[in-house]
């Protein structure tokens, strides 16, 4: 997933330079119009890019589930105030 999304990104933001350098390099000569057009198209994309490339995935772990290391869970558990369900019974 994380590959996948890393590579949408370069490929946007490749498009993105390639929009503007292209804009101003030939397109101005033939019309301002459109150069400033892509310019406004590729301004779009990095914001875009971004979202793409910081969005969770369903296999991605999100920042509340367990690892599966235990000793690490309880570590954050604790740093988190979260109280586990064995330390519950107790009380």
């Amino acid at each position: 997933m994380y590959a996948r999304r890393r590579r949408v990104y370069f490929v946007l933001m490749g498009g993105c330079i390639f929009l503007f350098v292209s804009a101003w390099a030939f397109v101005r000569l033939f019309s301002v119009e459109a150069a400033v057009a892509l310019c406004v198209v590729a301004m779009v994309i990095p914001p875009v890019a971004a979202m793409i490339a910081n969005r969770r995935g369903p296999d991605d772990r999100w920042w509340d589930d367990p690892s599966g290391d235990p000793k690490s869970d309880e570590w954050w558990d604790e740093l988190d105030g979260k109280r586990r369900n064995e330390d519950r019974r107790e009380d």
